[in-house]
């Protein structure tokens, strides 16, 4: 039996912890191909490039990376390297740091799983929560790719995909996992204003968060050492309030 073709992409770089660890483990199983930005792309979210072209350099066999973002990198995959036969599932990460709740729409690791889910494509955004710089990717990588072999077990629709956030790594293989909805958080001076030495004022977007733990969210199992799994949908129809419109006579 063939062996199924996996499409890994990120947004922290094809250099990143993350996506390396995940090519070694996954590529004992399955064909792994890494078609990647050749820098960090972190907070693209769904954004392509239409107004310059894009750079295709190619590492080995396997190996691409490119100037664009993640859901660049989804594209050019599919029509230039798997032109022919599309990938069996598209993983974006592992990821340098958590993508839960809101911040999901931001993030560039997310949409390419959204770019995969669009197309047809089973797709997985992977994260890891509270990472360092050094934080060992091996047991994450493990966790993924007993995920994988499990996928097939949960009967999704395409236009489905995963969200996944894994605990920072405390040297225990991953076991405890569950399915969870979106969390949420609020942002404290989300837009802070300084001034440079020459006297010009200049804005930086960040700021404090606080999340809310609500019981079945992704921040609240992560929080407690579990590994959150978020079945999402692109889909942004509000189903119950387009009844109520459908049902209502404005006299427009």
């Amino acid at each position: 039996m063939a062996r199924k073709r996996i499409l890994l992409t990120n947004d922290d770089g094809y250099f990143s912890d993350g996506i390396t660890a995940a090519f070694k483990t996954l590529k004992k199983s399955y064909d792994v191909y890494i078609v990647a930005p050749d820098r960090e792309q972190s907070a693209s979210s769904h954004s392509l490039t239409l107004n310059r072209p894009l750079r295709v350099h190619k590492v080995d066999g396997c190996r691409y990376t490119t100037d664009g973002t993640p859901t660049d990198c989804v594209m050019l995959a599919i029509h230039m390297l798997f032109k022919k036969k599309r990938p069996d599932m598209i993983i974006s990460g592992i990821n340098h740091g958590a993508n839960m709740g809101d911040d999901v729409t931001y993030s560039g690791t997310v949409a390419a799983a959204i770019e995969g889910s669009i197309l047809g494509i089973p797709s997985m955004a992977v994260s890891m929560a509270n990472y360092e710089l050094g934080t060992p990717m091996v047991r994450a990588a493990d966790f993924l790719a007993r995920l994988v072999k499990s996928v097939g077990k949960m009967d999704l629709d395409p236009s489905t995909f995963l969200n996944v956030n894994l605990p920072l790594d405390n040297g225990r293989p991953y076991r405890n996992h569950e399915f969870t909805e979106l969390g949420s958080r609020h942002y404290k001076d989300i837009v802070i204003n300084k001034t440079d030495p020459r006297g010009k004022p200049y804005y930086w977007i960040g700021g404090r968060a606080k999340w809310k733990t609500t019981r079945g969210s992704d921040f609240e199992a992560v929080k407690r050492g579990v590994v959150s799994i978020s079945p999402l949908k692109v889909n942004f129809t509000d189903t119950a309030s387009l009844r109520k419109l459908s049902d209502l006579n404005l006299g427009l």
